[in-house]
């Protein structure tokens, strides 16, 4: 049985920015000394997935601690290489463009794709002046310039990420700044470089909550600005809603390496159509759906299973309260789902709404098979 394939298209005729096309990364996973001549576990951190992203494109991936998400995204941008499958950019192969046999330079394809982290602290050199840092990616990418027009440059990016007056922020060391500070200059690093694409890796998750939406906001506005791409992953459904919401971009919702839900917030929050998205709304109590008042959570277990040795057929069906026998044995594509009548106005964002649920195809045999007992 082939094993299905999780797919999220660009929306537009022109070639995409960035395809992923049915990546996989597997990790072996560290052995004990006691397993020293056993065969390795294989992590399937990513297994099965493809992605288009545009030109001004959001794509926020959401889901909980192991699911694949920051795997995927650092795939993305070509800093995980993969085991299995193609990552393009701009039509050119990224890791064969490493190897030399493109006319593309690998430089030039690192410079466009960057990333924030979840801890910009760690990134920023603790020796060196905000200056000396924000200096580094513009000698990279414009040498000829002098040192006076690059201070110029960096003075106008802090003062457009927030951070006034510039020329005293850019005279500190990274102690010298609160964590929120810390991340404007990561922001701000990576727009020095005129990037296509930035992942933000968790990029808020360490921020008091009073500034998650300022910074959220921030970045969309300098995304239109600098027209850069966004790679937003959170395990926070509320932030990815936000970030997708005014970004005009998709939520994919991930679960053990494979994608089961993706499309427009509104449509996915409003009207979930996987079992797993259930799940999450009801983990996101500021969400403030009445679905997510439910005391106990939609699901059969709360365990989830080992990603060395994930469930066969969907991976979802060992705790999914919705599981037939069918899910044991078949893994569910990932099909564009259409319910004008459940969506209503909803449907006008033009984005596609994708779920990997047989519940999702009224003819499928699982309607005819055996609920799953405990």
């Amino acid at each position: 049985m082939s094993r299905a394939r999780d797919t999220i298209d660009a929306d537009t005729d022109a070639d995409p920015l960035i395809s992923v096309e049915d990546i996989e990364v597997h990790f072996e996973k560290e052995k004990g000394l006691l397993e020293l001549f056993d065969e390795p576990d294989v992590v399937k951190a990513v297994d099965g997935i493809s992605v288009a992203l545009e030109e001004n494109d959001v794509l926020a991936l959401v889901g909980e601690s192991g699911c694949g998400k920051t795997t995927l995204g650092k795939t993305i941008i070509g800093l995980q290489q993969p085991t299995g499958g193609a990552i393009k950019y701009r039509g050119r192969d990224i890791w064969e463009t490493k190897a030399g046999n493109t006319d593309l330079s690998f430089k030039d394809i690192r410079s466009s794709l960057q990333i924030i982290h979840q801890d910009p602290g760690s990134s920023l050199n603790p020796n060196r002046r905000i200056v000396e840092t924000l200096s580094e990616p513009i000698r990279l990418t414009h040498p000829d310039i002098t040192s006076g027009e690059r201070r110029e440059r960096i003075h106008s990016l802090l003062e457009r990420v927030g951070m006034t007056p510039a020329h005293d922020f850019a005279s500190r060391y990274p102690h010298q700044l609160s964590g929120g500070e810390k991340q404007r200059v990561a922001l701000a690093r990576a727009l020095l470089m005129n990037p296509d694409v930035i992942l933000a890796d968790e990029a808020i998750s360490a921020l008091d909550v009073s500034l998650r939406v300022e910074m959220m906001d921030l970045m969309l506005d300098l995304q239109s600005e600098f027209n850069t791409s966004f790679v937003f992953v959170s395990h926070d459904l509320s932030n990815a809603r936000y970030f997708a919401e005014h970004g005009d971009g998709r939520v994919g919702v991930m679960y053990l390496g494979n994608l089961v839900e993706v499309g427009p917030p509104d449509r996915l929050i409003e009207d979930p159509q996987h079992p797993y998205t259930e799940v999450l709304r009801w983990a996101t109590p500021n969400l403030s759906l009445d679905a997510t008042e439910a005391s106990d959570p939609p699901m059969r277990k709360i365990d989830i299973p080992d990603p060395v040795n994930p469930p066969s057929g969907c991976r979802f069906h060992t705790r999914c309260p919705e599981a037939r026998e069918t899910c044991t044995r078949l893994q569910p594509e990932l099909e564009e789902f259409s319910d004008l009548e459940a969506s209503g106005d909803r449907a006008d964002s033009g984005r596609p709404h994708r779920v990997a649920c047989f519940r999702s195809e009224p003819d499928h045999q699982y309607w005819e098979s055996n609920a799953i007992e405990d």
